[in-house]
């Protein structure tokens, strides 16, 4: 293990975080808030810490997979303990589990809380809850990739082990050219969503605020109801961009090369919106006549959809008192989630399309023995390592969501309310049935089963394999 470069890149991302601990810092101060205080304490002491320790020179450049595994887990760990300090400074959140939960929520993109009341929260603390989810859609570390060269061809380990998704391939020949191009593309459907809500008519806070949660998936809002008592005009606008960001960013980057042919071609995103059609029109005419007209319910039903495949957790209404058929088919799509390479979470329409084109395969060898058949993908084949990958995950991913149910079962709340807890917090969604639909919260879970669900969004938000890396003895000692 290359621990010196370790330590420079861990110590880059501590000074990063306290950098854009500075802008709640600015909005407090725009506000007169003594809140901002604590931010700016946390903020410097951040940028002090992280400055020396990338001042300790680095052996060797070299950065292999495990490192950057490793790293990549370290990096999200030490972020939330540090970005959840102000919450607790501030007593806006008294118990620091309760805060660093909050935080993970925020940087995982899930938007699950524990908060009743969101409502009173400072303008910076809302500020930095919004913004969290901005940083984490896209991830820090790749966003330090594109400003520092951290360490040479190496860099490619640390954006494979942080993009969500079964493959990781660069867009250009030199990665951080490739992390700039992503967070161009992101930034600007970012500054779209902000300038076609402030047309709506919201202020430039609350425009910038929610373009932040939901250009991340995120999905923490500023209201108790969360996107609820916005225009229809509002709530349009959010579901498209919602949708927008959960399609693999290398759509846009063939837009940006003049490749539209190639980009419409995307096998990925057509399964995507055609998931999104059919579940909003079956949901359409099952709850037709909860709402005074169709248009209404399809408006609705598009925005929850919208919302539930691409994890971002916003609601405009209580799916939880919809009909079975309905809650059935969004409990389906939030275990599907958004595409691979975007800021969705969930298992990934690529690896649905894979697993189910590997089991259409393997039923066709059982009845032709000798018949040879490839997955592909793209116009391309998938390997092998791919299928295998997808498949251990898919293994893995049940595994978890089991034992996770079974282990914050200890507080005694029903099946409906754990399970889709987990699946919540696992998929970095937000809110799920039962006790934390979308008019409920997490706050009545206990510390050891928020600490679960903690590590459930982190090992979620990751895919799994960079935690599981970070807790192996064995792995870190080879």
């Amino acid at each position: 293990m290359n621990y010196s470069i370790m330590i420079h890149v861990l110590s880059s991302v501590l000074a990063f975080e306290g950098l854009f601990l500075l802008l709640p810092c600015v909005v407090a101060l725009i506000y007169g808030e003594a809140e901002g205080l604590c931010f700016l304490a946390v903020a410097l002491g951040s940028i002090i810490i992280g400055g020396l320790g990338r001042a300790r020179k680095v052996k060797s450049k070299a950065f292999y997979s495990k490192e950057g595994l490793v790293t990549v887990s370290l990096s999200w760990i030490i972020m939330s303990l540090v970005g959840a300090l102000p919450y607790f400074l501030t007593g806006e959140i008294p118990n620091y589990v309760d805060a660093v939960f909050e935080t993970v929520s925020g940087f995982t993109t899930t938007g699950a809380s524990i908060m009743p009341d969101v409502e009173i929260l400072s303008k910076c603390s809302a500020f930095w809850r919004c913004f969290t989810n901005w940083i984490g859609g896209m991830g820090v570390l790749v966003l330090v990739l594109a400003i520092l060269p951290l360490s040479g061809s190496y860099n490619m380990h640390i954006m494979r082990a942080e993009s969500p998704g079964p493959s990781v391939g660069k867009l250009v020949p030199k990665v951080k050219t490739t992390a700039m191009i992503l967070y161009g593309i992101y930034a600007f459907i970012t500054a779209m969503e902000v300038v076609l809500l402030m047309i709506a008519g919201m202020s430039f806070y609350e425009a910038i605020t929610l373009s932040m949660a939901t250009a991340g998936t995120g999905g923490f809002a500023l209201l108790n109801s969360s996107i609820g008592s916005y225009t229809v005009a509002v709530q349009v606008i959010i579901t498209i961009f919602m949708l927008l960001c959960a399609i693999n960013f290398n759509v846009y980057y063939l837009v940006y090369a003049r490749k539209p042919k190639e980009a419409l071609a995307c096998e990925e995103m057509r399964v995507f919106l055609l998931i999104v059609l059919i579940s909003t029109v079956v949901i359409t005419f099952n709850i037709a006549g909860m709402f005074d007209n169709v248009f209404i319910a399809f408006q609705t039903a598009a925005f929850q959809v919208a919302s539930v495949i691409t994890t971002t957790g916003f609601s405009t209404a209580d799916f939880d008192k919809w009909p079975e058929l309905s809650r059935i088919i969004l409990l389906s799509i939030m275990f599907i989630g958004g595409c691979a390479g975007s800021t969705g979470g969930g298992l990934k329409v690529s690896r649905f399309i894979i697993l189910l084109k590997s089991l259409k395969n393997e039923i066709v060898s059982i009845s032709h023995p000798r018949s040879v058949k490839r997955v592909h993908m793209e116009g391309k084949v998938v390997s092998d390592s791919i299928i295998k990958t997808a498949q251990c995950y898919l293994f893995a991913y049940v595994i978890i969501v089991i034992v996770s149910t079974i282990v914050i079962s200890v507080d005694g709340f029903d099946i409906t309310t754990n399970l889709s807890a987990v699946m919540a917090t696992f998929n970095n969604i937000g809110p799920g049935l039962g006790m934390v639909g979308p008019t409920g919260n997490f706050s009545q879970y206990s510390i050891f089963s928020k600490i679960i669900l903690t590590l459930d969004m982190l090992i979620g938000r990751l895919e799994i394999f960079p935690m599981f890396i970070l807790f192996s003895p064995k792995m870190l000692r080879r």
